[in-house]
């Protein structure tokens, strides 16, 4: 087909490369979902509903992508891009087992399930810059924001799947193990998926392989791509929008299971139910994408969306019964789909290929890096001001992301040639 020509969900689907990669991605997102909750619910439990005691978990699941994530893009650029991987989904599985073995000591030595969660972000770090510099090496450029909506749309709909299946189990069997084996068959089950990619190792990364992998060298290609990155307009936008953005949800992910469970005495079986509630609007949200698209410039998804969602977030602090929950889910989901496939779309397509992982990298570290800030203030926050006052604050934050990245992107009307990596 012609880079061109529009490229449709169907049309992308017929590229054997891209489905490889699609059905890795769709198992390991199971998987992911299942495990993530189980362990949340895991460490509620045996602390009693310790705000630290969670915080502490998604911390260690953060740090490596805010520590490890701008290297990681350096070897992502290097490196085979396939058998990276596959390498990180096999490590990922064998350490996913471990978590069976942490889980089963009392909460005192809760250290080595944190040990383990970290370990295995580490392996996760290089997974997700490998794959989004990939993406565009096996579809058209015609065909990326339509493969972000499909990538989006299955995200959503195979971590409700995981999310239902992790509050059953948790709820209905009173188990943590069996979320742990089937998270761990679902790497390896991706890792036999993306082996089945086809695509050939471009020759500029067989090259690269056999450069210095000295201190200087490596720091030297991270500043190369830290300077492109500086040195675009929309990429600092889309940085700054999303860094200041996750700043905000960040307690938003620390604080919403305490407040439905310990607050609200919430069932946990109730989990499922408004996970598929969100999930399922951001399904909705992604069939209406390619619409949005043809009328708005992916900066105007940004600020807009994000305009709606510091809205919808601090409605939380609002809330009297789990019914409440469904609106305010609801709404955050429908905003999320855009949003995420707009940032995608003008990461993949704002650099070329050489820069594209160090590029995606340093978002994720971004991400994960405010987050992290996040994390680290909610409990004391949340102890002097209220759960409730927080969520009033993070609606705050995101709102003021809408309007940093409008101001950022204002005057933006195309995009500009792919900048390339400095000689």
């Amino acid at each position: 087909m012609s880079p061109d020509t529009a490229v449709s969900i169907r049309d992308l689907l017929r590229i054997r490369d891209f489905r490889w990669l699609w059905l890795g991605q769709i198992v390991s997102n199971f998987g992911d979902a299942l495990t993530h909750l189980t362990l949340v619910l895991y460490i509620n439990r045996v602390t009693d509903g310790s705000t630290t005691a969670i915080a502490t978990l998604l911390i260690a699941l953060a740090l490596p992508q805010a520590t490890l994530g701008l290297v990681a893009g350096v070897f992502v650029d290097r490196w085979d891009r396939k058998r990276t991987m596959i390498i990180s989904d096999l490590v990922r599985g064998v350490l996913v087992l471990a978590f069976i073995y942490s889980s089963t000591h009392a909460a005192d030595q809760l250290w080595l399930l944190y040990l383990v969660a970290f370990a295995h972000a580490c392996a996760g770090a290089f997974f997700l810059p490998a794959r989004s510099a990939l993406v565009p090496n096996v579809v058209p450029a015609a065909g990326l924001l339509a493969a972000n909506s499909l990538g989006q749309m299955s995200v959503v709909f195979f971590r409700v799947l995981g999310t239902a299946a992790a509050g059953l189990l948790v709820g209905l069997l009173d188990v943590f193990w069996p979320a742990f084996v089937v998270d761990a068959a679902t790497f390896f089950l991706s890792a036999l998926f993306i082996a089945r990619v086809a695509l050939a190792t471009p020759a500029r990364a067989r090259v690269k392989t056999a450069v210095s992998t000295t201190a200087r060298a490596l720091f030297a290609e991270l500043q190369n791509g830290l300077g492109i990155l500086l040195r675009s307009r929309v990429l600092v936008g889309t940085l700054v929008a999303i860094g200041v953005t996750m700043f905000g949800l960040g307690a938003v992910n620390v604080l919403l299971a305490p407040l439905l469970v310990n607050d609200m005495q919430v069932p946990e079986t109730w989990f499922g139910v408004l996970e598929f509630v969100q999930s399922g609007a951001m399904i909705l949200g992604s069939t209406f994408v390619a619409v949005l698209a043809a009328r708005f410039r992916p900066t105007s998804l940004i600020s807009g969306s994000l305009l709606i969602l510091g809205i919808d977030v601090a409605l939380f602090a609002l809330v009297g019964n789990v019914w409440h929950f469904f609106p305010i889910l609801f709404v955050a989901g429908l905003v999320s789909a855009p949003l995420n496939a707009a940032v995608a779309t003008i990461v993949q397509t704002a650099v070329a290929d050489e820069v594209r992982g160090r590029i995606s990298s340093a978002l994720g570290a971004t991400i994960q890096t405010t987050s992290l800030l996040s994390m680290f203030l909610t409990g004391a926050v949340a102890a002097a001001v209220g759960v409730r006052s927080v969520f009033i604050i993070s609606g705050a934050v995101i709102l003021l992301a809408s309007v940093a990245a409008a101001w950022i992107f204002r005057g933006y009307a195309a995009p500009r040639p792919a900048l390339q990596p400095a000689e």
